[in-house]
């Protein structure tokens, strides 16, 4: 079997040099666009000769069709039988033949266009393509862009561009849009070692995987971008069980990229009404549906001021919504989306998603401890894992996978398990954007392993290049990572010195009112006895604003202290350096 390595290596091959070809078509829009607005152009025009190259093979069965069918009222079924995908187009031109007539290539192209099947079109409408067809005919510019795509190197025919290969295509089309617009690359797609540790450790985690002797699944990403991650988790899934059964859902709210969605999911042979475009949080397409995977890269660090109506609307249903444990801040949505992930579960299901260190931690009773709260004591939060800095094309910081589980193994119920996976990794020989790391198979193995394992250590091995790599471990009791937050009162004194009363009882100084946190393993009462009385004799704790909250104590936890030098062996290697300085000097000016 092809590992995932080879499969890695084997999509990056000609990726780039077929994108750069595709974007080389922006040269000849100069002057007539500003350079942000080229992928306005490219993009659709990638995804039409996509769609032409796809249905080349059949053109002259599908016009001979049509003929026979064309005053039947519903004839769409025949015309995908005979093209052989989803999607169909009934015009008789190709690229070729626009090519051949230059002095009619706006009517042609236009009329190429609408013979379009309805699902086609809906692509086209939500990209706003005919606005760049006007644009490119006001400035003479549509005959040539057309040329440009009828070149050899520009064949995106199935048989020498695979629908993997034409994903990353696409997405590499997306990066380079998004870099001309000045907008967050990585928010429209997953580098593929991320989703595939994504993917191993759902499996992993999936006791019922392999259930009756096969894989049959649903999975779905809230956030899906241009569906790279749910075409690789099917990928990888069809890779453990060749003829595993899966079916893939998603939503997206980016116009192009969720046009590129669709195309693909076309052009695959899969249901396009699983692709569905819209604001998950405002306007999720999916209510009442429930899944057996989610796996899912949601955005950070987003406000969703945009969505604040809909969300809040949704809050206050309570149970029957979809954010009834609490609200995440209101600068980051993405414990939103985690919320979500959650509703869509099925009772035995699995979700992956991507989050930052954020929705690790936040105060007692505040929204994001309270979702925390939430997944931890219903037990579906099965574990977290640290991935390496460096792993993303858009950010260098801390990132981690959280795996949620609706029903956990026996040996996996009231704990959670934090890995620690960042030194877990092999260094790029070429940078793309921020990401300087793989997660190679061997790491993906090393995590997966250690997961399954679940138990505290440290584990080592080497990646393919016999580099070392590493992977902690630690097993907490769920109840470990909760505490009571607890408010102290300290009374106000008179100028005699004297306690405060009102009613025979102290008045509190709210100047000097303090709070502490207490481990739920421990006695609040006791704790307060050791801790807070002998300090602060006359203190009292008003157990009306007592909170519970919970929080991941990541840092903590893998915290290894390095000893430091000793003060005189670093004023020695000090006066050596100056020592060192001075003689440069005296070199210097000949003194």
């Amino acid at each position: 079997m092809e590992t995932s390595n080879e499969k890695i290596a084997e999509v990056g091959k000609n990726i780039q040099e077929k994108a750069a070809l595709v974007w080389s078509v922006a040269d000849d829009l100069v002057g007539a666009f500003k350079s942000h607005e080229y992928g306005l152009v490219v993009l659709p025009m990638a995804v039409i000769k996509r769609f032409h190259d796809c249905l080349l093979p059949t053109h002259q069965k599908v016009l001979d069709t049509y003929k026979k069918v064309e005053k039947l009222a519903v004839k769409d079924g025949f015309l995908r039988s005979a093209s052989g995908y989803q999607f169909y187009n009934i015009s008789p031109f190709t690229f070729d033949t626009l090519k051949a007539d230059p002095e009619n290539i706006e009517d042609n192209f236009k009329a190429y266009l609408n013979g379009f099947s309805d699902n086609v079109q809906d692509i086209l409408a939500r990209m706003n393509f005919q606005a760049q067809i006007d644009r490119m005919v006001e400035a003479g510019l549509l005959y040539q862009v057309i040329s440009d795509f009828c070149s050899d190197k520009a064949d995106f025919s199935p048989d020498k561009i695979s629908a993997v290969d034409m994903g990353y295509v696409f997405e590499n089309l997306v990066q380079r849009f998004s870099e001309s617009y000045d907008e967050e690359a990585g928010a429209h797609f997953t580098s593929r070692d991320i989703i595939y540790t994504m993917c191993d450790l759902l499996v992993a985690g999936d006791e019922n995987a392999f259930k009756n002797g096969g894989i049959t699944k649903t999975v779905y990403d809230m956030t899906m971008g241009t569906s790279q991650m749910l075409t690789c988790m099917e990928e990888r899934l069809k890779s453990f069980d060749a003829e595993a059964d899966v079916t893939v859902f998603g939503q997206e709210f980016n116009p192009f990229t969720f046009g590129i969605a669709k195309a693909d999911m076309l052009i695959r042979g899969g249901d396009p009404n699983n692709m569905q475009f819209g604001d998950t949080l405002s306007d999720d397409k999916f209510t009442g549906y429930k899944f057996d995977y989610v796996i899912s890269n949601p955005p950070f660090g987003i406000p969703w001021n945009r969505e604040e109506k809909e969300v809040t609307a949704e809050y206050k249903k309570g149970e029957a919504g979809r954010f009834a444990p609490g609200l995440s801040k209101k600068s980051d949505g993405q414990m939103l989306f985690l919320l979500n992930g959650v509703a869509k579960l099925k009772d035995d299901g699995q979700m992956a998603i991507i989050q930052n260190g954020s929705s690790l931690f936040g105060d007692a009773g505040g929204g994001p401890s309270e979702i925390r709260r939430y997944l931890i004591e219903n037990d579906w939060l099965d574990a977290i894992v640290q991935l390496p800095n460096d792993s993303f094309y858009n950010t260098g910081i801390a990132t981690y996978i959280w795996l949620v589980m609706k029903q956990k193994p026996e040996r996996h119920k009231g704990k959670v398990m934090l890995i620690d996976a960042s030194e877990c990794y092999m260094s790029r020989r070429k940078n793309i954007g921020n990401k300087r790391v793989d997660i190679t198979q061997k790491c993906r193995d090393l995590i997966t392993e250690v997961y399954g394992q679940f138990k505290d250590g440290k584990f080592e091995d080497t990646d393919e290049n016999g580099g070392k790599i590493i992977v902690k471990a630690k097993v907490y009791d769920s109840v470990e990572l909760g505490y009571n937050k607890i408010t102290v009162e300290t009374p106000q004194l008179d100028e005699n010195g004297e306690i405060v009363l009102k009613k025979g009882k102290p008045v509190a100084d709210t100047s000097k009112r303090d709070t502490e946190n207490v481990p739920l393993t421990e006695d609040i009462d006791d704790y307060f006895k050791r801790e807070v009385l002998p300090y602060n004799p006359h203190a009292w704790i008003d157990k009306k604003k007592t909170v519970v909250g919970y929080e991941i104590p990541f840092t903590r936890t893998f915290y290894e202290y390095k000893q430091i030098e000793p003060v005189d062996v670093i004023a020695k290697r000090i006066e050596e350096h100056e020592k060192k300085l001075m003689a440069e000097l005296h070199s210097l000016f000949g003194e």
